[in-house]
């Protein structure tokens, strides 16, 4: 698009000369002397950038540059100023102002200023725009869980700095969004964020994905490729699933986290990077590393700042926030609800798919449900089937009674089967104190553990 600049000048012989100095330059150009129709220009014609007196006679300059950034903070503006006036200018500044300019100027030096400003407003229009994207792929951070604002705190803390962040949770638990999160809350943020799947390559084709190579490098090799690492350059990173990386690359990417260098597959040229690296995995790395299956020396690398997600299942008060993010993000021009009874099913569920099972059932419910409520009915019969025990018990009993304090010991060991044998969740899971529990285990000899 060609830009369009606004000119807001008293002088009507200002106004002129600027209009067909910058038209000459390929820009639309629109003028007014007064300030206040000057305002109304910039709501009605959206200007790519505003050239503002800092005189004018029905209203001040300051007043009309602060109206502008009421209206949109992103429009560049540049003050012209007289000699007497350039602590104003620099006031301007403050509020906002691009860029300044005293009278008398000349206009090679204005129309490097404006080349300038709109060269800048343009990155951050990009950069807006990919932030944005990024949101939009991956999602952002929901949930008002304890555990949530635990692991916010945390990404806001870390982004901060440029430290090795592994990521660590069961699969769908969110590990991508809280990598870009950290990377938007970053100094990086208008820098590249790449996305590396370990588990999804071989060793060889990983290697060049993540180093690149040269030309005739091997077989196939009918150009020279920039790695992974090297296009992330002073940005960030992500690689995922590192728990299945081949043991013979987890030494050269631990060459790579200590020197901050590599060569290309095939070349002998060292390329230096500045690159953040986040990990990610849902496999236990520990037992990996008693297994000879992965390096300890990595790990330590790796684990220098931890963040733990917690599955679904232990954040359920979040549950009704996903819901409705998703029912939002499946139907952005008519926005769905979800009855009490559906929801009920959505909370008691236990989503051994995590986040990433919720949001294929919403997407799931949004397309089935042709009303504006999504019921029971839309939901996968599995899922129901999944929870009906738990929405009603009596269901299973048999028709010639139970005991009760039977019925009581079994409630007791289901739980603690559900939870690992942690005495303290399932207590939190019967709504009783862990004493209650313990008191209730040796009463009906149930063993602490499995």
């Amino acid at each position: 698009m060609i830009p369009r600049i606004l000119v807001i000048d008293d002088e009507e012989r200002m106004c002129w000369a600027l209009e067909r100095a910058l038209s000459k330059e390929g820009y639309q150009v629109i003028t007014t002397t007064k300030g206040l129709k000057g305002i109304k220009l910039v709501m009605d014609k959206d200007p790519s950038m505003v050239i503002l007196d800092l005189k004018m006679p029905d209203i001040d300059g300051i007043e009309v540059l602060q109206k502008i950034k009421e209206y949109n903070s992103n429009i560049p503006v540049i003050m012209i100023t007289a000699h007497g006036t350039i602590e104003t200018a620099i006031e301007a500044m403050k509020i906002g102002a691009e860029d300044y300019i005293t009278k008398p100027f000349k206009l090679e030096e204005l129309k490097v200023i404006i080349k300038k400003a709109l060269r800048v407003n343009h990155l951050q229009d990009q950069i807006d725009y990919f932030r944005k994207e990024l949101s939009m792929k991956y999602g952002r951070m929901i949930g008002q869980s304890d555990a949530m604002k635990e692991i916010n705190t945390l990404i806001r803390q870390v982004a901060k700095t440029n430290t090795t962040v592994l990521i660590t949770g069961e699969s769908g638990t969110g590990k991508e969004v809280t990598a870009v999160a950290i990377h938007q809350a970053s100094n990086r943020a208008d820098k590249p964020f790449v996305v590396v799947n370990c588990a999804a390559l071989p060793e060889q084709l990983l290697e060049s994905e993540l180093f690149g190579h040269e030309k005739g490098a091997f077989t196939g090799a009918l150009s020279r490729k920039k790695g992974r690492f090297e296009i992330a350059d002073k940005g960030t990173i992500f690689l995922d699933e590192i728990g299945e990386m081949p043991i013979n690359m987890q030494v050269k990417l631990l060459r790579v986290l200590q020197e901050k260098s590599f060569e290309r597959v095939g070349g002998t040229e060292t390329i230096n990077v500045d690159v953040r690296v986040i990990a990610a995995t849902n496999s236990d790395l520990s037992a990996a590393i008693a297994k000879g299956s992965f390096r300890e020396d990595l790990f330590y690398r790796l684990n220098v700042m931890r963040i733990n997600l917690p599955p679904l299942r232990e954040r359920k008060e979040d549950i009704s926030l996903l819901v409705n993010h998703f029912l939002a993000k499946f139907n952005p021009s008519k926005a769905k609800k979800i009855s009490a009874e559906a929801m009920k099913i959505l909370s008691q569920y236990d989503w051994p798919g995590n986040i990433r099972e919720l949001q294929n059932v919403i997407e799931r419910a949004s397309i089935v449900c042709q009303e504006s409520e999504i019921k029971p009915i839309h939901l996968p019969k599995e899922l129901i089937d999944s929870t009906k025990e738990i929405q009603d018990p009596i269901l299973k009993l048999p028709d010639n009674g139970i005991s009760l304090i039977e019925l009581e010991k079994q409630l007791i060991i289901k739980a603690l089967e559900k939870h690992n044998y942690n005495q303290t969740k399932a207590a939190k899971y019967l709504g009783i104190t862990r004493p209650t529990l313990l008191y209730r285990m040796q009463k009906y000899d149930i063993k602490p553990t499995k």
